[in-house]
């Protein structure tokens, strides 16, 4: 996960941003609706998918965002990472449904959130092709980003449907 952190977005590991990546634990397994699923590949980790009981809320994320999704009844996907040599083989999709799966197997969640950097590789169109937009970030005006210092986020908010 660290990898990814550091390799396309950029920026490196931020503790507001990326604690949950540090402590698997308090934020994936110990409770009882998270989970972190890891594919391994020929010893080694090829790629990772967290679930969270977490809604979005605004800020940071857009109102137009908070909004669309019930408190406490939201499954929020984290962490889909691939590594680059294992990319375009379905490993993501074989996460994300393990996810979906999982969330469909709890009755507390109606509704699955997730946002994607756009600087990853090909998962603005992974995204795309599994659920919808709410919101772009690279094209909208932020109010809570001071301008014209800093450059637009690169996040797009999805929404995806609990499959029942």
């Amino acid at each position: 996960m660290l990898d990814t952190v550091y390799r396309d977005f950029g920026h490196g590991y931020l503790p507001q941003w990326h604690s949950d990546i540090i402590d698997l634990e308090s934020y994936y397994l110990a409770p009882e609706d998270n989970a972190l699923f890891v594919a391994i590949r020929d010893g080694e980790v090829a790629g990772t998918a967290g679930v969270r009981g977490q809604t979005p809320v605004s800020p940071p994320h857009p109102e137009a965002v908070a909004s669309r999704f019930e408190e406490g009844r939201t499954a929020s996907l984290y962490r889909v990472y691939v590594r680059p040599e294992h990319r375009r083989k379905g490993l993501a999709g074989a996460l994300v449904d393990t996810c979906l799966d999982f969330i469909a197997s709890r009755e507390r969640y109606t509704g699955v959130y997730l946002h994607t950097d756009a600087r990853t590789p090909g998962a603005v169109e992974f995204w795309s092709r599994r659920g919808r937009i709410l919101f772009d970030e690279r094209n909208a005006v932020n109010e809570r980003r001071p301008e014209p210092l800093s450059e637009p986020f690169q996040t797009v908010h999805f929404e995806l449907d609990v499959p029942r």
